[in-house]
């Protein structure tokens, strides 16, 4: 099948990483394994950050011009390499999908959108354009993939139901993660060079280095760590961006605990990652968090905020320890129990291993998404 993919929040070649990014790359990938033709079918962006309705205006006029070259480029392509069903990946207010409704129905073909959010309490405000896009499109889509369960409820009560709701576990490539940290000699040579002590027990983090959610959560890592420092650990921490001065004077209280590697290929990370013993992320208004996911691949635990979906590619008392959001005090504790006792490390990072090779995994999410797909294309009366 002809698959036209869109990423309205950012496209996934766009060059700043993110987990919005890999797993727009890791959805590509799925949809081509299960046997599907996909193009992207444009990079444009509507993520509108400020609530600036002259900003929303440009946009929106953008769109309308990318619209008509679609339109032309759609009516002059042969009927055989023309789209058959439109696959939107991640829509919300402030990032509405202004292209995929539009196009979907003047092709006469399904619109399937993963990953989106409905939140009524931004109706009426800054970007009530965005949220009434983003409604419109939810109520036309044949599918709509739930990643995370936090965005569950709201968008069920738009659809009235959950019929065209279906569950999807975020994913990654697992067993190509696995590959890669098989090097272990890659692993101690990045990790001298890094000023690693072997033989501490070894913490990791992973984070764009950002303003907002990301920041709190480094603030918040530093005051739990403070906690605890009778205990022998360092901490890891791979990761760059905007907020870099404001993320080390958040960690400078911990002095030479912690080590700096910067931001790191995808292909370097589960090297990086391997020899750890923890990883360990408060995830303050976290989606899901894909570095949990990388970090289990490799049978090690985690230490959580219970935020968002976290809770379901972290099992709390089995691959590891999920605490209420942003209590630093109760984080500590749990990175704490996790260091004093290395049987329960490893037996939460075995189920941690388990658990992603099993419900994870790049090959289960190409089954589960032809599924999802074959149901849009056969119910072409149920919208």
């Amino acid at each position: 099948m002809n698959v036209a993919f869109y990423a309205p929040l950012k496209p996934p070649d766009h060059p700043t990483p993110s987990g919005d990014r890999a797993m727009a790359r890791l959805l590509l990938r799925a949809l081509a394994g299960a046997g599907h033709r996909v193009t992207l079918a444009s990079r444009l962006r509507s993520f509108e950050r400020a609530g600036d309705a002259r900003a929303q205006s440009t946009i929106r006029r953008r769109a309308g011009g990318v619209l008509e070259r679609l339109r032309a480029q759609y009516r002059a392509a042969p009927a055989a390499s023309r789209p058959q069903l439109w696959f939107t990946y991640h829509l919300y207010h402030k990032a509405p999908d202004l292209l995929g409704p539009v196009l979907s129905r003047e092709l006469a073909i399904p619109y399937v959108v993963a990953e989106a959010s409905h939140a009524p309490k931004q109706a009426g405000g800054p970007w009530d354009e965005g949220y009434r896009a983003t409604a419109a499109a939810l109520r036309v889509a044949r599918r709509v993939i739930v990643l995370n369960p936090a965005d569950d409820a709201c968008v069920r009560a738009l659809l009235g139901g959950g019929a065209r709701l279906r569950a999807l576990a975020p994913f990654i490539d697992a067993h190509a993660s696995v590959r890669r940290a098989g090097d272990a000699r890659a692993s101690r040579v990045l990790h001298r060079g890094a000023g690693i002590v072997p033989g501490v027990a070894l913490l990791v983090a992973i984070a764009m280095m950002r303003p907002g959610a990301k920041l709190a959560s480094y603030r918040l890592l530093g005051d739990a760590l403070a906690r605890i420092t009778d205990r022998a650990w360092q901490l890891l921490v791979l990761g760059d961006g905007p907020a870099r001065a404001q993320v080390h004077a958040s960690l400078a209280g911990l002095g030479e605990r912690v080590r700096y590697a910067g931001q790191c290929s995808a292909a370097d990370l589960p090297r990086w990652l391997a020899p750890a013993d923890l990883y360990v992320w408060p995830a303050v208004d976290e989606a899901w968090g894909m570095a949990f996911l990388e970090a289990a691949a490799l049978g090690i635990p985690a230490v959580a905020g219970r935020a968002g979906g976290v809770g379901s590619v972290v099992a709390h008392g089995r691959s590891g320890l999920l605490v209420p959001p942003r209590d630093a005090g109760a984080f500590a504790a749990a990175v704490a129990a996790l260091l004093d006792d290395a049987a329960a490390r490893r037996a939460m990072g075995e189920a941690a291993r388990r658990k992603v090779l099993a419900e994870h995994d790049l090959p289960a999410a190409a089954v589960a998404l032809d599924r999802i797909l074959g149901e849009a294309i056969a119910c072409a009366n149920c919208c």
